[in-house]
């Protein structure tokens, strides 16, 4: 049996109807966390880099805390360190102050989990950039030459854009001295690759010519067409690699964070600001929701009113005795 992990994030943030975030997994030991190599990567700075794991021990599934900083919680019960705990499908965990539903099912797991989770965690962080009305889509852009300014949106993974003169091309180009299609433009994942299409001119990256085949795009490298100059953008990934570099954000020990509903995911409460120095721009890093909870008392309870009575008869049982004294005296 596999192990599905539903990350229970904003409906709605960021993609039409929301979409169910889910890792579908089957292995000895899953590791949740915030740091790159977790099998659940969780952009949320309340989440340490290595929080949790889930181990299987036959067809049963056991969560340890593996000592982080605001603790894992089982529904509401909070675990002791390298303590285990059995799991059942529906139950719910909460990993510093996210949300997960688990799902112990007979489905097929992620190939290649690694980059599941790289995906995960950057649908996480657009969808939050979205929410804060930041465009989250990657992008290529001309920042020099005759047609700067211009912007290709790339966000169709897979898929390759074309960048040329000719009016169906993705990325139209006015420059005399470029092809009708000059290169194609293509992105996996938060990987960009670039290959020349028999140009007249060629393209180079960093002067270094790119061939007739897909070639890897580094972050930082220029992109030469003719007289153009193009770089890429993926907001995503950048804010990614800072949440992740980010130290963990303490949260205040009174601080209350209810599930979300079943038929409605709900917005992570925040319990105080984060520090400026802190980026949180995924939604569970960022909700909306109003500030947590603090619990409070509201009245007396039943050992309170009868210590009450208590008193108020030994002090009763008092004023008789000494009204006694006074008559015989």
């Amino acid at each position: 049996m596999a192990l599905t992990i539903v990350v229970l994030a904003p409906a709605g943030a960021g993609k039409e109807g929301g979409g169910e975030l889910s890792l579908t997994l089957d292995a000895p030991r899953i590791i949740l966390g915030r740091a790159e190599g977790c099998e659940v990567r969780l952009p949320d700075a309340t989440v340490s880099p290595r929080h949790a794991s889930i181990r299987q021990r036959g067809a049963a599934y056991l969560l340890l805390d593996e000592g982080s900083d605001n603790g894992t919680y089982l529904g509401k019960t909070r675990i002791a360190p390298r303590t285990a705990m059995p799991l059942r499908t529906g139950d719910r965990i909460r990993i510093g102050r996210v949300w997960l539903a688990l799902r112990i099912e007979a489905a097929v797991p992620q190939g290649a989990p690694a980059a599941a989770a790289r995906e995960l965690a950057l649908e996480l962080v657009a969808r939050g950039l979205a929410a804060q009305d930041e465009d989250p889509t990657p992008r290529v852009l001309v920042v020099d030459g005759p047609d700067q300014g211009r912007v290709l949106r790339l966000p169709e993974s897979a898929r390759p854009y074309f960048v040329g003169r000719a009016k169906d091309t993705d990325l139209g180009l006015d420059d005399p001295d470029v092809s009708r299609r000059h290169v194609a433009i293509t992105r996996r994942g938060d990987q960009f690759s670039v290959q020349d299409l028999g140009s007249r001119s060629g393209a180079s990256l960093d002067g270094v010519p790119v061939p007739q085949f897909d070639t890897i795009w580094r972050p930082g490298q220029v992109l030469a067409i003719s007289a153009d100059r193009l770089v890429f953008e993926h907001p995503a990934a950048e804010a990614l690699a800072e949440i992740e570099r980010s130290p963990c954000e303490p949260l205040r020990p009174d601080a209350v964070f209810e599930p979300p509903s079943a038929e409605e995911p709900a917005a992570h409460s925040t319990p105080t600001p984060p520090p400026a120095s802190v980026s949180t721009l995924s939604p569970i890093s960022r909700p909306t929701a109003a500030a947590p909870r603090v619990a409070q008392g509201g009245g007396w309870g039943f050992t309170e009113a009868l210590i009450a009575l208590l008193a108020l008869g030994v002090l009763g049982l008092s004023i008789a005795g000494l009204m006694w004294m006074l008559g015989r005296g």
